[in-house]
């Protein structure tokens, strides 16, 4: 209440745990300088089109994405790591001491891949949508159902770090990537689910079925690789095309891989969010079971395995960060935003803790 009070009076509050001040004073006072200066929001959304399941949100839809464009998109390295094989890629395929086995690995990925994709054994779906939001209660996000901004249809809850960094570099969240609702300027987010592993389970079986375990796996890796590059390819078209706040970007596969693109896209359940929960929010704006074939369990994993989902900032300034640990008092003040009690915050955040909590 004191904080919307002296915001209606134009004074904007900034709240900083007690060993923040204490342990990490520099980060604290390059806060309050990052407060002082303009605020920037995101680049303006596309104009609604009408497509989204609400009035006044830009909602889309992909079936049967093409499986050949999205080849072009994978980032092979984590491929190799899967396979437990050491060396940066593609060099790992030239390397004396591992080039036999990967290049063995690498010719039966291709041949698979030819012929996934040209007899149709998995299909890729996706969606995702960008809505009108504004940061609100310091590290919040909500989303609007249109531009008056007077209906709130969803509230993302965000975490921020709280460790030592060097002179000048804030302890980071989330909302800092968009405008804060005082401010009056008109912000937006966007939110993205995608799978390419449609019809990967029943294909699986029949290799199983054969004792071909190595094509099943095989299979897995692949589905996995494919879905991470719709993630991609995605976004790059949210950037360049539906957004456009990027339009003229032209970036390699390599650049993209090295993320050196504009924006972001967190996923819930990593680095910079890690409480999976979240996820039901991105369910509940985009309906990805409906629309994409992408159910979510009760323990927050995502069916089929191969899918990903998460977050677009388009902020100028938005850049990739690790959560890191928190302190009890920023996860009791998690858990009443959530309406959880602090043990079921404490379950959820089990990674990030910075302390030892009571059983």
């Amino acid at each position: 209440m004191r904080s919307k009070l002296l915001a209606q009076h134009g004074i904007k509050v900034l709240r900083f745990w007690n060993d923040e001040v204490l342990k990490s004073t520099e980060s604290v006072l390059a806060a309050i300088w990052d407060a002082l200066q303009p605020a920037r929001p995101s680049p303006p959304a596309p104009p609604p089109v009408g497509e989204g399941r609400q009035a006044l949100q830009y909602v889309k839809v992909f079936k049967d994405y093409p499986l050949a464009e999205l080849r072009e998109y994978i980032d092979w390295q984590p491929f190799f790591i899967a396979w437990e094989m050491k060396g940066k890629f593609p060099e790992i395929l030239n390397n004396p001491a591992t080039s036999e086995p990967a290049r063995k690995l690498w010719a039966d990925a291709q041949a698979m891949l030819d012929r996934l994709i040209a007899e149709k054994w998995i299909r890729a779906n996706g969606v995702f949508g960008l809505f009108p939001a504004n940061a609100v209660d310091h590290d919040d996000v909500a989303i609007y159902a249109d531009e008056t901004r007077t209906v709130e249809t969803a509230r993302l809850r965000n975490l921020r770090q709280q460790g030592e960094h060097r002179v000048g570099v804030p302890n980071r969240c989330l909302a800092d990537y968009v405008a804060p609702k005082e401010t009056g300027l008109h912000d937006y987010v966007g939110a993205f689910a995608v799978t390419a592993g449609l019809g990967c389970k029943e294909k699986v079986e029949a290799f199983k079925q054969a004792n071909d375990d190595y094509s099943a796996i095989l299979l897995e890796s692949l589905a996995d690789r494919l879905a991470e590059a719709f993630a991609e390819r995605l976004h790059q078209r949210v950037r360049k095309e539906f957004w456009g706040h990027a339009a003229d970007e032209q970036l390699s596969n390599e650049e993209l891989i090295a993320e050196q693109y504009a924006g972001i896209r967190p996923a819930p359940g990593y680095a910079a969010c890690p409480e999976h929960t979240e996820k039901a929010t991105i369910w509940a704006l985009l309906d990805p079971e409906h629309a994409a074939g992408i159910t979510l369990t009760e323990s927050m994993a995502m069916w089929p395995g191969a899918s990903v989902s998460g977050w677009y900032y388009a902020h100028p300034d938005a850049q990739y960060f690790v959560l890191g640990r928190i302190n009890k008092e920023q996860v009791a003040s998690y858990a009443e935003r959530k309406g959880w009690t602090l043990q079921q915050a404490e379950k959820w955040l089990a990674p990030n803790l910075g302390y030892e909590p009571e059983d």
